[in-house]
């Protein structure tokens, strides 16, 4: 820039996080601070001179603050090019002077309508107008001004000015993040505004039409996490990506604070394990291994329940992803540490101390494995989506994740179940529907005994519960993720060595009755449950 120039920096943000420190940083090194409203006065407070924004453009800011950026002489400084002779003239002949730098983020207007009770018209006017205009054109702009958005990007601008490396590619870096920004707001917007119509029309009609319960475009917004060393395979690239502002008792809200990087497939089977833990209310264990759960249990104490977890399938339970509900205490910590056991990684709401010096210091894995911590993760979460990517598109459905309608399970057998059946029938369902389809669950006193999973034959599912169950089958229940189409599954699961008592299905097969005729027979007790859980 000329040195007869003066450097001028517009400042306008919302989010005024280490904001003082900054723009002190811009002071002492020449710059001239202009800005608006409530982050003038924030300036002005931290001793730092600020021109304001009217005084340079000789308009008032008007409508209750709704107009102050939009005029020429703001968006000429930040849309001019001083090299160009047209620009120049221009600039020149309406006293605009350029800005070097524009330090802008947005209205709240995502956390304003996560606030509950919060009205339309409170929302309305958390939509920012002038920001993303100022944004966007400094972001067009980048040959030539530097836009910033995000208080993380202060020490990195801040250095390059210093050390005068404040060059055409971070200034485009920067423009990146900016429109990756307003792109963000604007769909956040759009959605509120999709839903709004939504609600209405259903409030008009009393009912919700299938047209407008899905917006007609779908954009996802996804910041990048981390880059991991690879996906499912050594030779696939992947990272992991979370929502803008995840809900604390997700995975994206949970914290590693132990072991070695977590892999793609980690990241799966610790999803797989939370969405499992927060099913029960008594303390709960639940070992993954490739998305499934080989092991699951609810007891007294979690240490109980860990016992009888890993009970399930201890071959399959090396080298598994292990989730909890409660804080895991020194007595479970104990559990995990002895000999032959080899855990990757563990997720729960907490941990004492002295489990975690156990867990870091006397198993060979000691370093290795991975702890994470998701103090909300029995918290009730807003409903969501479910995204599956196929070629060309991506299909989206509601979360499997509404409470389980159990008095509304009916008996379709002559014999009642009784009350420790059915209490092992409920803790069945409830695993069953994590379970990949085709599923079949077997469980007693409330612990897994047996899984048949991932099978293209319901039969085939129910031979490998019992295969794995073994003689551990006698006297448990059975639950199925869907209906029975042949009663085939039903005579497998009641043969010679396998003794299930009881067996909760979905029903809704025509060939009902002859399932139902079967369990008569062998003198099963068989509940009817309304709803199927298939995990493709």
């Amino acid at each position: 820039m000329s040195e007869s120039r003066p450097r001028r920096a517009l400042v306008s943000v919302s989010d005024k996080t280490g904001l003082a420190s900054f723009v002190q940083g811009l002071v002492q090194m020449g710059f001239e601070i202009l800005s608006t409203g409530g982050t003038r006065r924030f300036l002005e407070e931290q001793g730092i001179t600020v021109l304001d924004i009217s005084s340079y453009t000789g308009f008032p800011e008007i409508m209750e603050g709704r107009v102050k950026t939009l005029h020429p002489k703001v968006h000429g400084a930040i849309l001019g090019r001083p090299d160009r002779p047209g620009d120049a003239q221009a600039m020149a002949q309406h006293g605009i002077v350029p800005f070097e730098l524009v330090v802008c983020n947005l209205y709240p207007f995502e956390q304003t309508i996560a606030k509950e009770g919060v009205t339309v018209e409170e929302a309305i006017e958390q939509i920012d107008i002038g920001g993303p205009c100022m944004v966007r054109a400094a972001a067009k702009n980048h040959a030539y001004v530097g836009i910033v958005t995000s208080p993380d990007q202060y020490p990195r601008v801040l250095d390059a000015l210093r050390q005068e490396r404040f060059d055409l590619a971070l200034r485009r870096e920067l423009a990146v993040a900016a429109f990756e920004m307003t792109a963000r707001y604007d769909r956040a917007i759009a959605d509120y505004m999709a839903r709004l119509v939504v609600q209405e029309s259903a409030d008009q009609a009393s009912v919700e039409t299938a047209a407008g319960e899905w917006p007609a475009e779908l954009t996802l917004t996804f910041r990048r996490r981390q880059s991991l060393r690879y996906g499912e395979n050594p030779h696939q690239k992947a990272a992991f990506y979370v929502e803008p502002d995840p809900h604390p008792a997700t995975l994206a809200g949970a914290e590693q604070f132990h072991g070695k990087e977590l892999s793609y497939n980690n990241l799966l089977d610790l999803d797989a394990a939370l969405a499992i833990a927060r099913e029960f209310d008594e303390p709960a264990a639940v070992v993954i291994k490739h998305n499934n759960p080989c092991g699951c249990a609810v007891a007294e104490t979690l240490s109980e329940a860990f016992d009888k977890a890993y009970a399930g399938d201890p071959v399959s339970a090396f080298g598994s992803i292990l989730g909890f509900n409660r804080e895991v205490d020194f007595a479970t910590a104990e559990r995990l540490c002895e000999p032959n056991r080899f855990i990757e990684a563990i997720i729960a709401p907490g941990y004492e101390p002295a489990a975690v010096e156990a867990l870091t210091t006397r198993p060979k894995w000691k370093k290795n494995v991975r702890l994470l911590k998701c103090p909300a993760l029995n918290q009730p979460r807003p409903m969501s989506h479910d995204l599956r990517r196929v070629s060309g598109g991506v299909l989206v459905q509601d979360r499997d994740e509404l409470p389980e309608p159990f008095a509304e399970w009916t008996v379709q057998t002559n014999r009642q179940p009784t009350d420790q059946e059915l209490a092992d029938l409920r803790f069945a369902w409830l695993v069953c529907k994590h379970v990949k389809s085709n599923a079949i669950v077997l469980a007693k006193d409330r612990a897994i005994v047996g899984v048949g999973a991932g099978q293209m034959s319901r039969l085939d599912s129910s031979f490998l519960a019992a295969y794995k169950a073994g003689d551990r089958s006698r006297g448990s229940v059975l639950a199925s993720d869907a209906f029975f189409p042949f009663r085939d599954a039903v005579d497998e699961a009641a043969k010679a060595g396998v003794s299930v008592t009881a067996i909760a299905q979905p029903g809704g097969s025509r060939n009902d009755q002859q399932v139902i005729d079967a369990c008569n027979e062998l003198g099963l007790a068989m509940v009817f449950t309304g709803r199927r859980h298939f995990r493709h």
